[in-house]
């Protein structure tokens, strides 16, 4: 027999689901028939499945542990890296992604900001791999693999889910430092429609909408930093967060990002990869600013969280001039 105590991250979701959670590898079908069987019972009772969990919750499996074996496996990718952790609670973490980490798999060999997450946590005995059974920390908002910053993770259900809606409501600032061609001395809000090809995996930026089904408007406010006359440092607050969004909308304006081999200018990136080695767009999600917040995390309102610039950013403005 197995006994299963509900906690605050499995809470609030129904007793079939999580049941498909732990026994993963168990068809719908069984676990139904043990349900009906009375071979799982939640807190004494017999249940359907359609019951909804609530903290401290006890489920019985009375069943071998040759079969739970069976159907419950879990999957762990190791990853051992130090991460830069800007901030830390027990609902979220705050991290400064390195340029060329994925923030979530693209294929299942991939190794992300996820697992490199899950692994801190577990060497750290925040979580347990029975834990992970049921429910897994992940990222709240991705950034492309070449693009360096913030990334915001839920540690726990409360944080993975508040975070999240955060994000999708576009009620927290998002800033981002970008180092582009061309001469900007004015600060700009750019509007537009954004259509992806997800063929090439690249996007196409108009003024004016085309009435194709999957246009998206956007929204992009710049600020000038620095300039030498030949490249601009840009700070850009990301209205809108569509995919490849600034690095296009910029691009459309003639100032693409330097580095950036998808929307750039290849004479301008053989030079700076010449003269400076930078091999990557040249953008760094560099702040975030947190709005009042009510409920389980209203202990993080109004506060603001900064990423340091990488080497190669750096390096880039020292050459450039570009003091701020």
């Amino acid at each position: 027999m197995k006994i299963i105590k509900v906690t605050e991250n499995e809470a609030g979701q129904r007793l079939d689901k999580l049941l498909q959670k732990y026994l993963n590898e168990a068809g719908k079908g069984f676990i139904y028939k043990m349900l009906r069987k009375k071979n799982i019972t939640l807190n004494g009772k017999k249940a359907d499945g359609s019951e909804k969990l609530v903290y401290n919750d006890e489920i019985k499996l009375f069943l071998a542990d040759e079969t739970i074996e069976k159907f419950s496996s879990i999957q762990i990718t190791k990853a051992s890296t130090n991460l830069d952790i800007i901030y830390e609670d027990n609902n979220i973490m705050i991290i400064n992604k390195p340029a060329g980490m994925l923030s979530q798999k693209a294929k299942d060999k991939d190794v992300s900001m996820v697992e490199y997450i899950i692994s801190y946590l577990l060497d750290s005995n925040q979580i347990t791999k029975e834990q992970l059974r049921s429910f897994k920390p992940s990222v709240c908002n991705r950034l492309d693999r070449n693009t360096s910053g913030i990334i915001v993770a839920g540690k726990s259900l409360l944080g993975l889910q508040e975070m999240s809606a955060l994000l999708k409501k576009r009620t927290m600032h998002k800033y981002y430092y970008c180092i582009v061609n061309g001469k900007l001395d004015k600060k700009c809000h750019l509007k537009g429609y954004l259509v992806k090809d997800e063929k090439t995996n690249k996007v196409e930026v108009t003024k004016e909408a085309k009435g194709i089904d999957n246009e998206q408007w956007i929204e992009t406010e710049y600020t000038p930093l620095a300039t030498n006359g030949q490249v601009t440092l840009l700070k850009v607050l990301l209205i809108t967060g569509r995919s490849h969004q600034i690095r296009a909308h910029l691009a459309s304006i003639g100032h693409s990002l330097i580095g950036d081999i998808k929307y750039g200018n290849k004479k301008a990136n053989d030079y700076f990869y010449k003269t400076c080695n930078i091999s990557r767009q040249m953008l760094h999600s560099y702040e975030l600013e947190i709005p009042k917040l009510d409920g389980g995390l209203s202990y993080l309102s109004g506060k603001t969280f900064t990423a340091t610039l990488p080497n190669d950013f750096k390096k880039l403005m020292d050459k450039e001039g570009l003091n701020i």
